[in-house]
């Protein structure tokens, strides 16, 4: 028989939808939380051209094995393997020569993260090859399976909706707010809106949703992105905040809460996310929102050279 190579390439903007498509099928709910297609989604605000540049696609033959997404400007590698190739030797030490090795364009050279969560062959290999283990992170996972409960909505007197494009601009002050916490002008408007526009025109959109929590009063205070992956399969949220002057009131957990129930109404199995296990807050909050926190998994990190 024949000995088919596994390839490392970049794909092209119009092989978005099938590669995602594929990556649905690596999530499975009793596996690790890898990449997801929902994190490809959220990333797809930089545009199809951007997102299809960041990726880094292995196959063998026309079988895509492990899909790798280049998360942002400080070497962060994103992976998700087909669960069956976990232990796969083979496919550990291509992957693992590709992204050490910066002539191979896997990850350009200087400090890197990766992360391979369950990826046990990939991760033994790469420890060899001098890679070590970075800060933890905490799975976390709520089952679908029954009827979400509403009850921390209706203590906290939030009213819950899905964000069309004319409450984008709140939606992402909010995003803007809960994760940068700096000042928002109409400048600042005017990029989130066009982010927010170019995501929901992206390819990815059929599987997103946004999802807002209003107080009595009408203003926006917390939101999540819910991403689909197909249903009977776990759904990702990605991302989920509060707004910092509303914070200490429970509407982290509502938020969460809300999203776990807009996941089950799109077919999702369950609903899926992984916090800093340092960030303890985040960790608590989507406990009290239903979740089942799992053993902490490491990053692998590359340091930079002096």
């Amino acid at each position: 028989m024949a000995v088919v190579d596994i390839v490392l390439r970049t794909p092209a903007a119009d092989e978005l939808r099938s590669l995602a498509s594929t990556l649905s099928t690596f999530q499975r709910d009793n596996g690790p939380i890898q990449l997801h297609p929902g994190d490809l989604g959220w990333f797809s605000m930089r545009g199809a051209e951007a997102t299809a540049q960041a990726l880094r696609a292995w196959f063998c033959g026309d079988t895509l094995l492990a899909l790798g997404l280049l998360d942002g400007p400080d070497g962060l590698l994103r992976l998700g393997i087909d669960p069956d190739q976990l232990d796969n030797e083979a496919l550990a030490r291509q992957v693992s020569a590709d992204i050490t090795d910066p002539d191979r364009g896997g990850l350009p050279a200087g400090e890197a993260v990766v992360e391979a969560r369950g990826a046990t062959a990939l991760q033994r290999v790469m420890l060899a090859d001098g890679w070590e283990l970075d800060e933890p992170w905490t799975p976390l996972h709520c089952d679908l399976n029954d009827p979400v409960p509403d009850t921390l909505v209706t203590q906290t007197g939030l009213r819950v909706e899905s964000v069309g494009p004319n409450r984008a601009a709140a939606w992402m002050e909010v995003h803007w707010s809960a994760f940068r916490g700096t000042a928002f002008g109409e400048a600042e408007r005017a990029e989130v809106v066009d982010w927010w526009t170019t995501m929901m025109d992206g390819p990815f959109a059929e599987q997103g949703r946004s999802v807002a929590a209003l107080d009595s009063e009408g203003r926006m205070v917390a939101i999540a992105g819910v991403w689909s992956a197909g249903r009977g399969r776990p759904g990702l949220i990605e991302p989920m905040g509060t707004h910092r002057d509303h914070r200490g009131k429970g509407y982290g957990a509502a938020i969460c809460q809300a999203a776990g129930f807009a996941l089950r109404e799109m077919g999702a199995s369950s609903a899926i996310v992984c916090a800093e296990s340092s960030n303890v807050g985040a960790v608590a909050t989507y406990a009290s929102a239903g979740f089942t926190p799992h053993p902490p998994v490491a990053d692998l990190l590359r340091q930079g050279t002096a």
